[in-house]
C-alpha cells in the first residue's frame, strides 16, 4: 500500500498487522481479526466501523432476564439441569417449531444447547457413527466458517461447493453430483445464509429435501437468523407465512435455532436442537453396537451430550423458555425488534456502492436481495484480502469470503450490527475518501 495518510495512523495500523502475527490477512479467523482491530483502536484511540464479528447489537429482551433473575432468585443455581432440557422449556421449543415453521414435532426431539454451536458438534459428532462408508459433511457454502473448523478439530472429512451458479434448478445437478458418490452423510447450510444472506426459495429446499431421501442423508438446516428475511413477515404465531425450512419436504433433518440474534441473546449461549420425530425415533445397528443403544436421539442426547456439558445453564433455560411463551402466544412481537438490521443494511449497502463498491451475492435466483444482517462487498480488481488490509487502514472492519467458502469472487462480508446510526456519516467520509483515493 503506497498511500500513507489514511483516516487512521499508517504507521501504527501497519505495525500492528506486522506484530500480529497473521500472515495472509484475508484468511484470518474472525476472532483473530477482532483481536487485531482491538489493538489498532487502543493504540490509536480512533474507533472503527466494526463489521468483522456477527454480534447482535439491540438491548437483550427483559422478558428472558427477569424470568434468568427469579429462577436464579428460586436457586435453580444449585442444580443440575436435565440433561435433554427443563421440562417447559421443551413444551414451548415444540410449540415455537408449530407457530413459525408449522412442523408439528415431539417435544422430546426439542432439545436446548450451549448454542448452535453445540447443537453443531454434537450433530457432527453422531452423523459421522452410522454408516461406515458415509464419512463426509458436504457444506453448500458460503457458510459459517467456524463449523468446518469443528470437523476439522474432530479430524472428519467435508466437501463444499459455492452455490453461487447453482440457484433454482441446477442446484440438483449439482448435489447429485457428490451425493452419487455414497460418502456424504449431511448437508449442512445456513438459511438465511451467513455470509452471504442469500435465502433458499422453495423450490431449493424441495430439491435438498427430495435428494437427502434419496441418498439417506441427513440435512442440518442453521437457522441462526431467523425469521430475519424481512421482505416477509414472519412474525405472526400460527400464521403464514412461515418461516421457510426443509424439514417440509423430508424426514432427515436436523435444525438448529440459535437465540443470539433473532432474541438478542448471543452472550447466554443457549439454543435450540429440534430434530424429525422420525429420525429421532430411527434405529441404527452401528449405535446399537457401539453404544447398546440403537436410537438416534437417546444416543444424540445421553451419549454425545452428556459428554460435552452436563446440560445448557439452568437460569439460560428459564429466559429462553420466557421468550418463547411470549413469543407464542403473540405478546412478545420479537420480528419488529430485530428489523432494526434490515434498516441499517439498506443504508449501509447504499453507501457501500454509491462509492464504487458492488455487492457480490445480490439475488435469490430472480429476487433482489434482502436487507439483513449481512451483506457482501467487493471492490474493483482487489482480492478479498487486499481490501480487506486496505480498509483497515481507514477505519473499517470486515471479514474476507475466503474463509467462508465463497470461491465465485474476491470480497468482505460486512455485518451490521455494530453500526449504530450515529456511526453512518463517518462510514460514509470513510468509503469517500477510500473510493478517492483508490479510483
Amino acid at each position: 500500500m503506497k498511500l500513507t495518510k489514511t483516516p487512521i495512523n499508517f504507521n501504527i495500523v501497519k505495525s500492528k498487522i506486522e506484530k500480529s502475527g497473521i500472515k495472509n490477512i484475508g484468511t484470518a479467523s474472525i476472532r483473530e481479526l477482532v483481536s487485531l482491530v482491538n489493538e489498532i483502536q487502543k493504540a490509536t484511540g480512533e474507533k472503527f466501523i466494526r463489521m468483522e464479528m456477527g454480534v447482535p447489537g439491540l438491548t437483550p429482551p427483559k422478558i428472558g432476564m427477569n424470568a434468568e433473575i427469579k429462577a436464579l432468585k428460586a436457586g435453580v443455581a444449585a442444580k443440575y439441569p436435565m440433561i435433554d432440557g427443563v421440562s417447559h422449556l421443551k413444551d414451548e421449543i415444540a410449540l415455537f417449531v408449530k407457530n413459525f415453521l408449522n412442523i408439528k414435532v415431539d417435544r422430546k426431539s426439542c432439545i436446548p444447547t450451549v448454542g448452535s454451536m453445540q447443537g453443531a458438534f454434537a450433530t457432527f459428532l453422531m452423523v459421522n457413527k452410522l454408516h461406515q462408508k458415509k464419512d463426509t459433511v458436504l457444506f453448500i457454502d458460503p457458510g459459517f466458517p467456524v463449523q468446518k473448523q469443528q470437523l476439522e478439530v474432530l479430524n472428519q472429512k467435508y466437501e463444499t461447493f459455492d452455490v453461487y451458479n447453482f440457484r433454482g434448478d441446477t442446484l440438483e445437478e449439482k448435489l447429485i453430483s457428490y451425493l452419487e458418490k455414497g460418502n456424504i452423510n449431511s448437508i449442512v447450510y445456513s438459511n438465511p445464509n451467513n455470509p452471504s444472506w442469500i435465502c433458499f426459495t422453495e423450490k431449493e429446499l424441495q430439491i435438498i429435501g427430495k435428494l437427502a431421501t434419496k441418498y439417506n442423508v441427513i440435512v442440518v438446516e442453521d437457522l441462526a437468523y431467523f425469521a430475519m428475511d424481512f421482505r416477509k413477515d414472519y412474525s405472526k404465531p400460527g400464521q403464514a407465512p412461515y418461516q421457510p425450512t426443509v424439514a417440509n419436504y423430508t424426514d432427515n433433518w436436523i435444525l438448529l435455532i440459535s437465540s443470539s440474534k433473532s432474541f438478542s441473546n448471543a452472550g447466554q449461549r443457549i439454543g435450540m436442537m429440534v430434530i424429525s420425530n422420525a429420525l429421532f425415533n430411527r434405529k441404527y445397528e452401528s449405535l446399537n453396537a457401539k453404544f447398546g443403544n440403537p436410537l438416534f436421539g437417546y444416543n444424540l442426547i445421553y451419549k454425545v451430550l452428556y459428554s460435552l456439558s452436563s446440560g445448557v445453564t439452568h437460569s439460560a433455560q428459564y429466559g429462553l423458555a420466557a421468550m418463547l411463551k411470549a413469543a407464542n402466544s403473540g405478546e412478545f412481537d420479537f420480528v419488529e425488534i430485530i428489523k432494526e438490521y434490515g434498516k441499517r443494511a439498506k443504508i449501509m449497502k447504499k453507501l457501500f456502492v454509491d462509492n464504487g463498491f458492488t455487492i457480490v451475492y445480490d439475488k435469490d435466483e430472480d429476487k433482489v436481495l434482502a436487507d439483513g444482517f449481512y451483506f457482501t462487498i467487493s471492490y474493483k480488481n482487489m482480492t478479498g484480502s487486499q481490501l480487506l488490509e486496505h480498509l483497515l487502514y481507514y477505519g473499517i472492519s470486515a471479514i474476507s469470503l475466503e474463509i467462508t467458502g465463497s470461491y465465485h469472487t474476491e470480497g468482505l462480508r460486512a455485518c451490521v450490527s455494530q453500526t449504530k446510526p450515529a456511526q453512518f456519516k463517518d462510514l460514509e467520509n470513510r468509503l469517500q475518501q477510500f473510493n478517492k483515493d483508490f479510483s
